[in-house]
């Protein structure tokens, strides 16, 4: 039986254990990957949580923008984070945010580049030269299956792909296919999903290699581990069953010789 599963192991080890990225590209050393058709930076929507920092080089000049955690006009608009007076605006389910001077801000469906450069807009009428950073702090992706730390990652960057949510997880596995990860994604209410084949340079052209928020990426297991786990999975079951049957015959055997005595 253990020479049959080595064997069996040994055959689809050939087939399926196919570990390499992007294996078109080895036709030549060196070259250019596909050109996107366009990035795909994270866009912000309803409970996404921003911190926005308003300065110039007249700290004066902007400090009417950036009111403390504990002004009233800013409850129930902020929450608080690890750092001091760090300002954390919660996006509310009509997309807006309420920023101190400027008032109600739409920021739904935009990035953080967008709306920096609006801000930036609207204070530069009462200040020279502002400078506004925008990050979001709870953008997150899961990320399950065939990788080696599976995990929910946070990331506040401007673009988040799939290869970055996999790198920061370990990278897959050797049990992982590459050519089968899924990223699931929820818009509008309804749940997509895509395939996308991590072999194929082609996947840099894919809506779905850069994440969005809530976004899921599945790795699927390969045959092997498959074959694997089946194989465990009815030794364990034999091993239940032999004690079982063990255990039945040492009750039987104990009444035959209580009965005997």
């Amino acid at each position: 039986m253990m020479i049959a599963a080595l064997t069996l192991l040994s055959c689809n080890s050939t087939k399926d254990n196919t570990l390499a990225y992007f294996k078109d590209l080895a036709a030549a050393p060196s070259g250019s990957l596909p050109n996107p058709q366009g990035e795909y930076p994270i866009c912000i929507g309803p409970d996404d949580e921003l911190v926005i920092s308003i300065t110039s080089t007249i700290p004066e000049a902007t400090a009417a923008y950036n009111l403390p955690m504990d002004n009233p006009a800013t409850r129930g608009n902020l929450r608080a984070t690890t750092q001091p007076r760090t300002q954390t605006y919660v996006v509310d389910e009509q997309g807006y945010i309420m920023l101190p001077v400027l008032g109600r801000i739409m920021v739904k469906g935009k990035t953080l580049t967008m709306i920096a450069s609006e801000i930036t807009a609207m204070v530069s009428q009462n200040v020279k030269d502002p400078y506004v950073r925008v990050d979001i702090v709870n953008f997150s992706v899961d990320v399950m299956g065939e990788v080696r730390n599976p995990q929910r990652i946070y990331s506040g960057r401007q673009s988040f792909t799939v290869l970055d949510a996999l790198a920061q997880c370990g990278d897959l596995t050797e049990f992982g296919r590459r050519d089968h990860v899924y990223v699931i994604r929820t818009e509008e209410g309804k749940r997509n999903y895509q395939l996308l084949n991590l072999n194929s340079s082609d996947v840099f052209n894919s809506p779905y290699f850069y994440l969005k928020q809530n976004d899921v990426v599945y790795v699927e297991p390969n045959q092997i581990r498959i074959d694997n786990s089946k194989y465990n999975q009815n030794n364990a079951f034999k091993l239940s069953v032999i004690s079982t049957i063990v255990s039945g015959v040492s009750v039987i055997a104990s009444l035959v010789i209580a009965l005997t005595r």
